[in-house]
């Protein structure tokens, strides 16, 4: 089992543009877009999560079953 370092990049890359939307937000007195910003981002990056381990399972599942 390898694991893809694209999906951590892809993570990253969403959590840094995410934390700059929400510093530029807050700092122009929107609080409520910059908490949807980061919600949004949250979702995004679980999404992610949730594939990988969905991936996960799918390998457990083929091993134990001798699923090809």
């Amino acid at each position: 089992m390898t694991l893809d370092t694209s999906v951590l990049f892809q993570i990253a890359g969403i959590g840094i543009i995410v934390a700059m939307i929400h510093t530029i937000l807050k700092q122009m007195g929107k609080e409520e877009y910059a908490q949807f910003v980061s919600l949004i981002g949250f979702i995004i990056v679980l999404l992610f999560v949730l594939d990988s381990i969905s991936d996960l399972f799918q390998q457990i599942r083929s091993v134990f079953f001798l699923q090809g």
